[in-house]
């Protein structure tokens, strides 16, 4: 991906640093892992965040320090830097032709937990977009997850988890976030599951949306990234996960979609840069 001569956002909260909440904490893959899988068997995301973290989210007793990133780190945080102004850029310019003002959102860089309107944001999240605040939450260790744990690599394989994130945030813009809320109070639990399977999936659409202008104004990809980007949108897929952490598959615990579907939708995007191609809520079969 092109991004070194891409103009960097001023939105990124770098918060990076030591949080210790109280009881004991587990960190890194494992509690990636464990998230995963919960969310994967029903669980309440918001559950997992306070078991995964030792503590609620309006827990006292957490304690901040100061990272001391080295060369490597900082040029990983100018890329989300990077990845992020592109994301402005192309929605902003959307937005405009639609007659509608995008609000930038915040994407907040941080190590071990932090707090979010949405509750407490653990490593164990991965990267989550809180409809509270309107902020992304990111810290960098799913990358090293994504690419260790699932076998997806690459600069754009990032970039496409960042844009996804940005999607729920157009999602959320659009209105669309808050509809599918209301519409939970009158669901069972799995019919919740796959709307919430179609709300994803559209996050997917819109990364691909975004790839699309990308590419169009600026050039930003190069070869293989394309590649990169559907390896790491099929190595999350719902059933390849479970498959891969539980040796078998349960569709209806499915919350974001089969490989395939994610591979579709972001492909759909990707190729047809056409908002109105992205019903997702509407489409049969998936």
């Amino acid at each position: 991906m092109r991004w070194q001569t891409s103009r960097r956002s001023d939105n990124v909260e770098d918060q990076r640093g030591t949080v210790i909440p109280r009881g004991p904490m587990i960190g890194g893959g494992a509690a990636i892992i464990i998230l995963i899988v919960g969310l994967l068997l029903g669980a309440d995301p918001s559950k997992l965040l306070e078991t995964v973290a030792g503590g609620s989210a309006d827990s006292p007793g957490l304690s901040t320090g100061t990272s001391t990133g080295g060369t490597a780190d900082d040029q990983s945080v100018d890329f989300v830097s990077a990845v992020l102004g592109e994301t402005e850029d192309v929605w902003q310019e959307l937005f405009i032709q639609s007659g509608r003002t995008y609000e930038q959102p915040h994407l907040v860089l941080f190590t071990g937990a932090a707090r979010s309107a949405c509750g407490l944001a653990d490593a164990a999240t991965g990267p989550f977009y809180c409809p509270g605040d309107r902020k992304v939450y990111l810290d960098m260790s799913f990358f090293r997850e994504l690419e260790q744990g699932f076998g997806a690599s690459g600069d754009f394989a990032k970039a496409y988890v960042i844009a996804h994130e940005i999607g729920h945030h157009v999602q959320n813009q659009l209105g669309i976030m808050d509809r599918v809320d209301r519409m939970r109070e009158r669901m069972s639990e799995r019919e919740y599951k796959q709307l919430s399977v179609r709300l994803e999936l559209q996050a997917d659409f819109l990364a691909g949306v975004w790839a699309n202008h990308a590419q169009k104004s600026r050039q930003i990809l190069e070869a293989g990234d394309v590649e990169e980007a559907l390896n790491a949108a099929s190595a999350i897929g719902d059933d390849r996960i479970q498959k891969q952490m539980q040796g078998y598959v349960v569709p209806d615990a499915f919350t974001h979609g089969t490989s395939a579907q994610r591979v579709r939708w972001f492909r759909l995007g990707l190729e047809s840069g056409d908002m109105r191609r992205g019903d997702t809520f509407a489409a049969d079969p998936l």
